[in-house]
């Protein structure tokens, strides 16, 4: 995604015009929106040339726009998400194989991009698996379930100075200490242990996230913003993840905003 990609205003565009059955405008502003968003979804030049000659025409062309980008982004969440469960399980083909089929169908540049790049990452990983070194260009988040599949597989951490610090830096990652972290790292055994109370408490506090989050949205939206914040405080009462931390703050602050339209 590049810096100037910005699919809000033909979202609510999109919004006014299919969902609340407002009449579209023709202004030059609006047809200047609709011709960047059409190139932007692969629409061909002719096509969006002709179809901004009457209101009826541009109507049908900005419900192809917003049609692809929805089913773009839906296709292409849905795979990550599911990618992201095969590769925590140590399937790496199985994720790869997710991003080919959004890449056979995807004709929207920006999620054909995204796609492109998860399946490189993919690739990476297979390394990672292959090797057991870690990969400085690879998150730690996603190197954990690999190495610790390949441990569970019968594989011991080569325990040179490149993998204890990935595991220091793995453990910081999840707020453990250096006094916890330190003893593990004395043979390939214990630290294939850490591996495991490491990818352990990434689940653990993904699970926080995932319950929180949606208790603290159904009080929101419900008007009870005293409940939703006390959901947070109650995440935040036992989060150690710093990254997990953080998100429940930031949540936490946007309490205090109001809720968005719907």
């Amino acid at each position: 995604m590049t810096a100037e990609l910005d699919w809000e205003p033909i979202r609510a565009l999109g919004q006014r015009v299919i969902e609340r059955g407002e009449p579209l405008e023709l202004s030059d502003e609006v047809r200047a929106l609709l011709q960047r968003s059409a190139e932007e979804v692969a629409l061909s030049p002719e096509d969006v040339a002709s179809a901004l000659r009457s209101v009826p025409t541009a109507t049908t062309l900005l419900e192809e726009i917003t049609r692809r980008i929805r089913e773009g982004s839906d296709r292409f969440w849905n795979a990550e998400l599911r990618a992201s469960d095969l590769q925590d399980a140590g399937d790496l083909d199985g994720a790869g194989r997710l991003m080919e089929e959004v890449l056979a169908v995807e004709v929207v540049p920006h999620y054909r991009r995204i796609a492109e790049s998860q399946l490189r990452k993919v690739t990476r990983l297979k390394s990672v698996a292959a090797s057991g070194q870690a990969d400085p260009k690879l998150s730690v988040r996603e190197q954990i379930p690999v190495l610790l599949h390949r441990v569970q597989q019968g594989h011991p951490l080569e325990l040179n100075e490149g993998m204890r610090a990935f595991l220091r830096r793995s453990a910081a990652d999840v707020g453990m200490s250096e006094a916890e972290t330190e003893p593990a790292l004395a043979t390939p055994e214990s630290a294939g242990a850490l591996l495991g109370q490491i990818m352990g408490r990434y689940r653990d506090a993904s699970d926080r996230l995932k319950s929180a989050m949606y208790r603290m949205t159904e009080l929101r939206d419900a008007g009870d913003l005293e409940g939703a914040r006390q959901q947070i405080r109650a995440w935040l009462a036992v989060e150690v993840v710093p990254r997990y931390r953080r998100a429940a703050e930031e949540n936490l602050a946007g309490l205090d905003e109001p809720p968005p339209a719907p």
